[in-house]
C-alpha cells in the first residue's frame, strides 16, 4: 500500500508537499507549527461538518458547573461514520509515522481518551485567553507533544473574530501570527512551555444566525522528551491578555473599543475570582480528615513557637 493510500483521506496535494511541511514547521514563530489548506479530500472533511454534534448544554459544563458558551465532545468515534474514519486515521502507524516526518517527533502516541480534545464548539462572545496547555497526560505518564487543530467553519469573516492566535508572551499586545478557522484548514503545533496560544473573542454580527466556531482538536504524546524540554507536572496555564494595541494617549474610545475595555476587565475579574475560588476549595480539603487536622495542628504549633 503507497503512502497516499494509507494516510486517505489527507488530501494527495498536502502530503506531496511533506519535506516542504516540515521545513515550514521547524522555522514557525514564535514556535514551531505549521498551517496546512485544504488539509482532507473534499468527500472526507464534509461529512465531518454534517456529522458535527449539535450544541448541548451538558457538553458545555464549566469548572464552576454554570453552562458556558463552549461546548466539547471528547467521544468523536460515536458520533458517525466520518468521525469513525477520522478516529481510524489519527491512530495509524502511518499516520502518527508523518507526523514524525513533519515535526521531528519520533515515537508520537494518539490519545485514545481525547482528553481535552475531540468536537469543540464556540458561540458568540467566546473566546480563549492565551495559555500553555497541561504538559503531562491527566492520566498516562506520557509527555504532551503536539496539538492539531482542524477547523470546520465554512464561512467565516475576518470581522468576526476568532482567529487562532500564537504569542511570543502572553501579554504580548498582538500575536505573532493569527490564523482564520476556515473550512478544512489545519494547524500542526509543537506543545511546549512557551507555546502560547490561545483565540480571539468571536463577534458575530446581529445579523448572523446558526454560526459558530467548530474545530476538531487533537493532541499526541511521547513516553518522554529531551531533559531541557522537560517541566514539573502543571495544568493548563492562562495568563489574561494586556491592553490592546489602539489603547495609547490620545486614543478615540468609541461603543466598540469601551466594551473590549469592559470585556477584558470582566475577563480579568472572573480569572481572579476562579483562582481565589480553587485556593479556597484546596484549603478546606485540607482541613477534612486526619492529614488536616495535622496540618492544622502542625500550623498552630509553628505559629505558636514564632511568636
Amino acid at each position: 500500500m503507497d503512502a497516499s493510500n494509507a494516510l486517505h483521506p489527507i488530501h494527495p496535494a498536502v502530503l506531496e508537499r511533506t519535506p516542504q511541511l516540515a521545513a515550514e514547521f521547524a522555522e514557525g514563530v514564535p514556535f514551531r507549527h505549521v498551517v496546512m489548506n485544504d488539509f482532507l479530500t473534499p468527500s472526507a472533511v464534509e461529512p465531518l461538518l454534517a456529522q458535527f454534534p449539535p450544541f448541548e448544554a451538558r457538553n458545555a459544563m464549566g469548572d464552576t458547573g454554570n453552562v458556558g458558551g463552549k461546548a466539547t465532545v471528547p467521544g468523536i468515534r460515536r458520533l458517525g461514520d466520518a468521525y469513525a474514519a477520522l478516529d481510524d486515521l489519527i491512530r495509524s502507524s502511518a499516520f502518527l509515522d508523518w507526523l514524525s516526518q513533519v515535526t521531528g517527533i519520533p515515537n508520537l502516541l494518539y490519545d485514545p481518551y481525547y482528553l481535552g480534545g475531540g468536537t469543540h464548539e464556540n458561540l458568540h462572545g467566546q473566546g480563549l485567553e492565551p495559555h500553555i496547555d497541561f504538559n503531562y497526560h491527566p492520566s498516562e505518564r506520557w509527555h504532551r507533544r503536539l496539538n492539531l487543530i482542524l477547523y470546520l467553519n465554512p464561512e467565516w469573516s475576518p470581522d468576526w473574530g476568532g482567529a487562532l492566535e500564537l504569542f511570543s508572551a502572553p501579554r504580548d499586545r498582538a500575536p505573532e501570527r493569527s490564523v482564520a478557522p476556515l473550512l478544512n484548514t489545519c494547524v500542526l503545533f509543537e506543545t511546549t512551555e512557551h507555546s502560547w496560544h490561545g483565540f480571539d473573542t468571536v463577534r458575530l454580527p446581529a445579523d448572523v444566525e446558526g454560526v459558530s466556531r467548530k474545530s476538531i482538536a487533537l493532541y499526541f504524546y511521547t513516553d518522554d522528551r529531551p531533559a531541557e524540554e522537560t517541566a514539573p507536572k502543571h495544568t493548563t496555564i492562562y495568563r489574561q491578555k494586556g491592553l490592546p494595541e489602539w489603547c495609547e494617549e490620545g486614543a478615540q474610545l468609541d461603543a466598540s473599543r469601551i466594551e473590549e475595555l469592559r470585556m477584558l476587565l470582566a475577563r480579568r475579574d472572573a480569572h481572579a475570582d476562579h483562582l481565589y475560588a480553587e485556593n479556597s476549595r484546596l484549603l478546606q480539603a485540607q482541613e477534612k480528615g486526619l492529614v488536616g487536622q495535622l496540618l492544622y495542628l502542625l500550623k498552630r504549633a509553628y505559629v505558636r513557637a514564632r511568636r
